[in-house]
């Protein structure tokens, strides 16, 4: 799965876990080979579930590493998640937040551009934003025109940030949220820059939820590990 060209509706996964903090109390040896373990389960996952690795030690009290799964079956989704959490330090870990969706075409955008295909395409940014987000009853109510006039705005506003790239995954059905909003970039002040401006446009009060936030910076599996260790 690696490396592989991913198709429309391939399972996208945002996967955050919290390590318990006596794990850190472990002596400097056990910690290493836990996360030694882990890695290579990482690394046997690999061949039905592509992971993007991200840490954010220090940065939520309630999450340390985020996991971007992406497979092509929700089955492959749940053993990969099964065997990582019962190895190594995988074992000390408590899923503090799941999302599942499907990566699949836009309503809204005929063709999409390199910087609406973060994490599947390209070189991987410093670092990922990534959050569930709920439209309002009332936005399903109003006519397909005026929801393409408001996503129009929303559009033009993400092109004038062309250094934050992001990817939308749908989640109806699936999960207790809509969508996944997920961005990545080297620039958060960019970042920053780009949510002022789309929460002053038409569409924000149709926004219902788009929260927990999750900023991670990424690391490879391997630099992970260790930082963890």
């Amino acid at each position: 799965m690696a490396g592989a060209e991913v198709a429309d509706h391939t399972l996208f996964q945002v996967l955050a876990l919290r390590l318990d903090p006596a794990w850190r109390r472990l002596a400097a040896a056990d910690r290493e080979a836990d996360a030694a373990a882990f890695g290579r389960a990482l690394a046997a996952a690999a061949a039905t579930v592509r992971t993007l690795t991200y840490s954010t030690v220090g940065l939520r009290a309630d999450v340390d590493v985020v996991l971007v799964r992406v497979a092509q079956s929700i089955d492959d989704l749940e053993t990969s998640a099964a065997a990582l959490l019962r190895e190594g330090l995988g074992r000390w870990a408590t899923v503090a937040y799941a999302f599942t969706g499907l990566i699949r075409p836009s309503r809204y955008v005929r063709k999409p551009s390199a910087q609406e295909q973060a994490l599947v395409s390209g070189d991987r940014g410093a670092y990922l934003i990534v959050y569930p987000f709920t439209k309002t009853a009332d936005w399903y109510r109003l006519s397909r025109e005026a929801r393409q006039g408001m996503m129009n705005e929303h559009i033009r506003v993400g092109h004038d940030f062309p250094q934050v790239r992001q990817l939308l995954a749908y989640s109806t059905g699936l999960d207790d949220q809509e969508f996944i909003v997920a961005y990545e970039t080297d620039d958060l002040v960019a970042f920053q820059d780009l949510v002022t401006a789309l929460r002053e446009t038409e569409a924000r009060q149709y926004t219902l939820r788009d929260q927990p936030i999750l900023t991670g910076i990424h690391h490879p599996p391997d630099e992970l590990v260790r930082l963890l260790a």
